[in-house]
Order: structure tokens, then C-alpha cells, then sequence
């Protein structure tokens, strides 16, 4: 299994905040560029699902997991002979809000998804996170 995980502390926002900005699932294109747009039926909640098209690319349909209102929640995107985990953690400190993203992806050909999508998902995480903070930071 190939894993990665980018932190950033802040208190520009709440973890409250960071809930409402993901949960709202239908309204992703508005702060995301990378993406046409996503589409949620229901409730962000475990075993709920979502589509959603990256520029440039096919719809994509992703399974929650595992969804912790406020503080964390698991989505996993099937390929081809592998499987494409993102989770997602809010965690206080005495710093701020800790929000960590951790990506990883298992199967056969987890090597392949990985050079495909996943590599490109961890290399803008930096700039990801800070343009969910901002649009966080309005809610």
C-alpha cells in the first residue's frame, strides 16, 4: 500500500467550518478548480455516495466510508484492480486546527492509480488546503 499525508495548522477556521465546507458536497466546484462538479443525493454519510468529474476527466463515483461529523470522515474511489482511500481529520490543539489529508491506494494495480490520479491529488495538497481554509473561513 502506497500512503501520504499533508498537516497544516491553522486559525483561520473552526472544525465546524471544515465540516460544513465538505459535507456540502453539491457546492465542491465552487472553491475547487480541479473539479466540473460533484453531486451528492442525501446525507454525507457512511455508505452514501457521490460522483464527481476532475476537469478533463471521466465522473468518478466515490463511497463514504466513514464520516465522524466535525472531525473526520473516509472516502474510497474505485479503479481497475485498485482502490483510492482519502481521509480526512480535524483535530484541535492548542496551535489550532489541525487538518490532515492522508491518501493511499491498495490493489494490483495500485502502482499504476498511484502515477495516474493519486501523485497529482498529494502534490497540490499544500495549495488544496489552503483554498479550502479560505472558503472554509466564509461559512
Amino acid at each position: 500500500m502506497w500512503t501520504k499525508s499533508h498537516s497544516i495548522v491553522t486559525k483561520e477556521v473552526t472544525k465546524e467550518q471544515m465540516w460544513k465546507l465538505f459535507a456540502d458536497v453539491n457546492n465542491w466546484h465552487i472553491w475547487d478548480e480541479g473539479i466540473e462538479f460533484a453531486k451528492m443525493e442525501g446525507e454525507f454519510e457512511k455508505g452514501n455516495f457521490f460522483t464527481l468529474r476532475p476537469k478533463g476527466g471521466p465522473n468518478v463515483k466515490v463511497e463514504l466510508l466513514e464520516t465522524v461529523e466535525n472531525k473526520s470522515f473516509l472516502d474510497v474511489t474505485k479503479f481497475p484492480l485498485a482502490k483510492m482511500f482519502d481521509n480526512h481529520t480535524f483535530e484541535e490543539t492548542p496551535q489550532g486546527l489541525k487538518i490532515t489529508n492522508t491518501i493511499s491506494v491498495t490493489g494490483v494495480l495500485g502502482f499504476l492509480w498511484r502515477k495516474i490520479v493519486a501523485q497529482k491529488i498529494v502534490d497540490s495538497l499544500p495549495n488544496d488546503m489552503q483554498t479550502q481554509i479560505k472558503a472554509a473561513s466564509k461559512l
